[in-house]
């Protein structure tokens, strides 16, 4: 019956509710007070919201009939009674039993199980939680069975203004163009502030300014700053400190409040015409400074900066608009003067000039604040500089012909000191340009002379420099270059262009062109070469040639019959005079080398030897080199086998009569070098007892005389031979008819009064397996493994 109960009454007031929820927060907004009771069960048809419920739920603050409100930081000796539940089931006894659970329940809300009174247990803060959902219940004290179904509701912290507002961006900075109008947007800040912004006026937010006036101002609602005051300018104050403060409750007294600061610069605006530090420049400058060379600079101030400040420099009047010229500095913006043309003391001493300095960059805004220009005026004198001498001509061009007559004069250089002292010049040349000195030139009036005789067919031109140098002052020096140009003469008489031999064919026709030949001529004629050819007077009616002009300058030989032989004669020599159209006319003879050959049918030579008559018939140039090759092929065969004959013949063994000496070359012995290699007498080694006189080497021929040595004593048999060979050494170092050996040669000698005798075999007579070894064994541990090796036992003799 309960539950059909509440079917019913949600059914009827669930139109209700939703009336309460969408019309009557816009008309009752007051929170319910501390007595309020939130009834649960059938008689309340207290439920969960639908989601349709909370998309019409305003979100401005209300009277909601499921909610709950406790002030939030409220504090005090008891807990505070946030509301009480309440169930229509509930007839005054102690039947029922309130329970209560969700956010914060048992901690933060306590119920009182028998009342339904419902305490805040803490101090509450809306800024860190702002609503808590709760589940209600009503249960049987005795058997804990629900009496109604669970119903939830929500306890919101009523919000009280405990926080100031703050400007969580700040501090702030801005521009702003100087003169700007007033209003001009300059910018905006905010403020945030913690507390409730729907409900009172806890976190509505007014801005003022606290400092900045009158220069700045701010929209209250929007802090909006923007300009107050017209006409600010940048070079009179460029930054601004302003205080904004964000005040809380609406701006009315006892409302929170916050401060920031904006820092306002203002940025530059071409308002300032540029402007010269003075009127009138002066500035000198040497005549000879070098083109492109600044000589003086000039500054036009601007108040602007940046883009603003930079200014272009004209010159606008004066009379050396086209010897100077003014450039602008981009770094320091300053007006450089250069000169474009060379100064001439002389000419001119003096220029004035008229200088203009305008902004580049023009704000059409402030063009009726007056023109952005100024001007100024420059005047420069020039100094006078002592000038080197000047030359009437850049270059000089002369002529003369190869004939000309030495110390001819073939021309002049004239120069001046354009000083206003003039000083005497003197003339000379160059002489690393002319190394032969073909030329000379008079140092006072710069006559040139010839030198040595020219030959316009070694060397057309001859360039050479002249220098000019003040008598004054030898360091002001100036050089001129001379190109003499060689004039022809015809002094060369044309010959063959190359050494012709002509070839004339046994078989030939009469009128046969056997050659053209063609003349050069050393000289060059302005109307070119034009050669004259002839025979000798005594060859003019010559039986076998004649010759015919061409008409390109070259000459033709013509055979005058056929029927030429080798055999009768072989070679023609044809004497030929050339001559030109000079004037006068040169002529020289030249002769032709005919030679007779034979020619095949088509007319190609093919031999032009006597000799190759005598050759047999049919016997051709390929067989004859065969023939050559066979023969040159047998006479290598014989000399490899006379050869090898030879070395077989050749004996194996020396002759008796040779001296044979085995050098034993010890290099530990100090001399006179690796080819100390002179040899002793063998046989006075091999028995030293014998030793008498002295003995000559045999291995040494001396170049110089010198003294015999003296005959040593007779030795007796008990003679040292280290001693003997120590004393020969001596002598062979101070020999002066010998190159020092630092080798000494022992043959067939191994010494005396070893205690073991002689190791050698060189002189036994007996062989190895009559040798006994047993007293090696004897001579101490070095040589008792070698014992060991040759000794023979018994036993092993028997095997």
């Amino acid at each position: 019956m309960p539950e059909r109960l509440t079917e019913m009454l949600m059914d009827t007031w669930t139109p209700l509710i939703i009336l309460w929820i969408t019309v009557l927060p816009s008309i009752y907004t007051a929170p319910m007070n501390q007595s309020q009771v939130l009834p649960i069960g059938s008689s309340t048809g207290l439920k969960m919201l639908t989601e349709e419920q909370r998309v019409l739920n305003r979100s401005k603050r209300g009277w909601v009939w499921n909610q709950m409100f406790v002030l939030e930081e409220f504090s005090g000796p008891e807990p505070i009674l946030v509301g009480r539940l309440h169930t229509d089931l509930d007839p005054g006894s102690s039947k029922i039993k309130y329970i209560l659970s969700g956010d914060g329940a048992g901690t933060i809300f306590v119920i009182n199980d028998k009342t339904g009174d419902i305490h805040a247990m803490k101090r509450l803060d809306r800024e860190e939680k702002a609503e808590y959902t709760l589940t209600a219940q009503a249960v049987d004290r005795d058997t804990n069975k629900p009496l109604e179904p669970p119903s939830e509701f929500i306890i919101k912290v009523q919000d009280i203004n405990d926080n100031a507002p703050e400007f969580v961006d700040g501090p702030y900075h801005a521009t702003v163009p100087e003169m700007s109008v007033v209003g001009t947007f300059v910018t905006k800040v905010t403020a945030t502030d913690a507390d409730d912004p729907v409900y009172g006026n806890s976190a509505k937010l007014v801005y003022s300014i606290l400092e900045g006036q009158p220069y700045f101002s701010i929209e209250p609602h929007t802090a909006i700053i923007k300009t107050a005051l017209p006409n600010m300018d940048r070079e009179a104050k460029e930054e601004y400190f302003v205080v904004i403060q964000a005040k809380d409750m609406g701006g009315h007294m006892g409302g929170l409040s916050g401060t920031t600061t904006v820092t306002i610069t203002l940025t530059d605006v071409n308002d300032n015409p540029p402007k010269f530090a003075q009127s009138l420049y002066h500035f000198s400058v040497m005549e000879d400074v070098a083109l492109g060379e600044p000589i003086g600079r000039v500054k036009a101030n601007d108040l602007d900066i940046g883009e603003n400040a930079k200014s272009s420099y004209d010159i606008i009047e004066g009379d050396g608009m086209d010897i100077f010229e003014i450039t602008t500095d981009a770094q320091t913006q300053d007006g450089i003067i250069r000169v474009r043309k060379p100064l001439d003391f002389e000419t001119k001493k003096s220029y004035t000039l008229k200088i203009e300095a305008a902004n580049v960059h023009i704000d059409p805004r402030f063009l009726s604040g007056g023109p952005f220009k100024d001007t100024a005026t420059v005047k420069i004198v020039v100094e006078d500089a002592d000038e080197p001498p000047v030359f009437s001509s850049p270059t000089y061009l002369l002529e003369v012909h190869e004939n000309a007559a030495i110390n001819s004069v073939i021309g002049q250089v004239t120069a001046h000191d354009p000083d206003v002292s003039s000083s005497p010049i003197r003339f000379s040349i160059d002489r690393h340009t002319d190394l032969e000195r073909q030329f000379n030139i008079n140092a006072e009036d710069g006559k040139i002379t010839l030198a040595t005789p020219l030959d316009r067919e070694t060397n057309m031109w001859h360039n050479i420099t002249i220098v000019a140098t003040e008598t004054r002052n030898h360091s002001q020096v100036s050089r001129v270059p001379v190109a003499i140009k060689v004039l022809d003469v015809n002094d060369n008489a044309p010959e063959f262009a190359s050494e012709h031999e002509a070839f004339l064919c046994e078989n030939g026709k009469p009128g046969q062109v056997i050659q053209i030949v063609s003349a050069i001529d050393k000289d060059d004629p302005k109307n070119g070469h034009y050669f004259l050819y002839s025979l000798l007077p005594e060859m003019v009616n010559n039986p076998n040639f004649t010759i015919k002009k061409n008409e390109d300058n070259t000459l033709s030989i013509l055979a005058k019959h056929s029927g030429f032989s080798r055999q009768k004669q072989e070679v023609y020599l044809l004497p030929i005079i050339i001559s030109d159209s000079g004037n006068p006319p040169m002529s020289s003879t030249s002769t032709l080398t005919i030679r007779v050959c034979g020619c095949s049918s088509d007319g190609i030579v093919q031999s032009c030897n006597a000799e190759a008559y005598v050759l047999p018939i049919g016997l051709s140039m390929g067989a004859l080199i065969a023939i050559l090759a066979c023969i040159i092929l047998l006479l290598v065969i014989v000399v490899l086998f006379v050869t090898l004959r030879r070395h077989k013949n050749e004996p194996l063994i020396i002759k008796d009569d040779e001296d044979v000496r085995e050098n034993i070359i010890r290099y530990d012995d100090e001399g006179g070098g690796e080819e100390d290699t002179e040899a002793f007498d063998i046989a006075t080694l091999q028995n030293p007892d014998g030793i008498n006189g002295f003995l000559p080497r045999k291995d040494i021929k001396p170049d110089l005389q010198f003294m015999p040595r003296q005959g040593l004593a007779p030795v007796p048999n008990g003679v040292d031979v280290d001693e003997f060979i120590n004393v020969r050494l001596h002598e062979a170092d101070n020999d002066p008819t010998a190159p020092p050996y630092d080798s000494i040669q022992i043959y067939g000698y191994e010494g005396r009064g070893s205690a073991a005798g002689s190791l050698s075999s060189l002189e036994s007579s007996t062989s190895d397996s009559d040798q006994n070894f047993d007293y090696l064994s004897e001579w101490g541990p070095r040589f008792k493994r070698l014992g060991e090796l040759y000794s023979v036992g018994e036993s092993d003799k028997e095997t």
